[in-house]
């Protein structure tokens, strides 16, 4: 059967909409506390649980993805991610935290990871002519999907309970990955989109082709290069800074600038809108600025950024500032598989994604333990803001650093890349 691209973008906004319900896990937290007497730092465990194997199972489980076809599987994260959301419903029948932690935390976060780098590799290659803009409508699902679930979860919990809600959640979106992975499906060999065919030919000389990969690399090769590195730093940083805002975002705005407790609230709803929104911009942006640059302007401009908040008292300036960041924040992941593409090749993204994907993991405890940490020793967020400025100067410099390696490479230098013959090919 013949595909349409822009069904099968349309297949995989499906899939991360279904898991970017993980976003709006704080819907849970304050009912499962009134219900169960769980802590805050109970219930809170079960999402860095999630998020930390979403990273790891991105990791592990990219060459299955590779191997075996979106299909299969994003039909295996439908299983994982429904069975963890039933599970969690299990968990709070029997009370317990335990069987919770198992479900959302270990199975639901495998469902995240599978399911998030799914459709990514087959986006770029039916997309070769629009990377940054169909990986970018995909993202912005996950991004977008707490927008979605946040309102229909709440509505849930108070008409039929926690437990319910869960297993309620847990079918709709079984039934919504599952329609999604029955139709994505790779181009066939050597396609490619009308509007990049016949490039070569005198009548289209004047129009722009997009530049060649840097290589085509497997994933072990991949990660012996420095650029992988490079993109890993970045990658951490980036989400370091932006969840570590998420994590501290009401509490924040209250101490720092007096938002009431629902004005902070509506900060927060605010801040999923311009999380998805950067997702789709800054990813179509990087088709025409190119990738590396548009990361060298996350890191300049926010480390400006984080350097005024200190001495920001303003409310509406300070939300300004915060969703000017999380623009950005949404904007990596989602500039992320096409940039990958670009330095690695469609040979093997899926599973360079789930190598780089790892830097979520160790951002999501990173970011949120440090400002904790620091704001319970200085009882002040300032410092807070310093500290990260120090790490966006790192990022800033790994960023020009990668600008100049790929500059190098297509000006015709040779590097060393690791084959798996052994032989030193020439990216230039």
């Amino acid at each position: 059967m013949k595909k349409n691209r822009w069904l099968i973008a349309l297949s995989a906004i499906a899939i991360h909409l279904s898991i970017g319900s993980a976003y709006a896990y704080s819907v849970f937290k304050n009912p499962l506390s009134d219900l169960l007497g769980w802590n805050d730092k109970e219930v809170t465990l079960s999402f860095t649980i999630a998020i930390l194997f979403l990273g790891l199972s991105a990791a592990t489980f990219g060459r299955f993805v590779e191997k075996w076809g979106p299909r299969k599987s994003a039909t295996l994260a439908a299983f994982l991610f429904s069975a963890g959301l039933a599970l969690s419903g299990l968990a709070i029948q029997f009370e317990s935290l335990t069987l919770y932690y198992l479900g959302y935390g270990v199975i639901g976060g495998m469902g995240l990871g599978i399911g998030y780098i799914s459709p990514v590799s087959t986006l770029v290659k039916w997309f070769p002519d629009r990377r940054g803009l169909a990986t970018g409508m995909a993202v912005m699902g996950f991004g977008a999907g707490a927008l979605v679930a946040s309102p229909v979860a709440a509505h849930f919990i108070q008409s039929v309970g926690i437990a319910s809600t869960f297993y309620i959640l847990g079918g709709a979106y079984f039934v919504l990955m599952l329609s999604g992975a029955s139709y994505i499906a790779r181009p066939p060999e050597g396609w490619i989109p009308k509007s990049m065919q016949g490039l070569d030919s005198a009548d289209n000389k004047n129009k722009k082709r997009r530049p060649d990969d840097l290589a085509q690399l497997t994933a072990n090769q991949a990660v012996k290069t420095k650029r992988f590195w490079l993109l890993w730093v970045m990658m951490f940083i980036n989400i370091s800074c932006g969840i570590m805002l998420i994590s501290v975002a009401s509490p924040m705005a209250q101490e720092k600038v007096g938002l009431t407790v629902v004005a902070a609230a509506s900060m927060v709803g605010i801040m999923g809108l311009f999380n998805g929104a950067g997702r789709i911009v800054w990813s179509s942006l990087s088709d025409y600025l190119g990738r590396s640059n548009v990361f060298i302007i996350f890191f300049a401009v926010q480390l400006v950024l984080f350097l005024l908040l200190p001495s920001i008292s303003n409310a509406l300036l300070f939300q300004a500032v915060i969703f000017i960041i999380l623009t950005m924040y949404g904007g990596g992941f989602s500039s992320l598989p096409a940039f990958i593409g670009d330095l690695f090749g469609t040979k093997q993204l899926g599973a360079i994604h789930g190598y780089i994907l790892t830097a979520w993991s160790m951002a999501g405890v990173f970011g949120p333990m440090m400002v904790a940490s620091i704001h319970d020793a200085t009882k002040s967020y300032n410092a807070t803001f310093y500290i990260f400025a120090i790490l966006l100067v790192v990022a800033l410099g790994t960023s020009l650093v990668m600008k100049s390696n790929i500059k190098s490479i297509r000006s015709g230098g040779v590097v060393k890349e690791p084959v798996s013959n052994n032989k030193v090919i020439n990216l230039g």
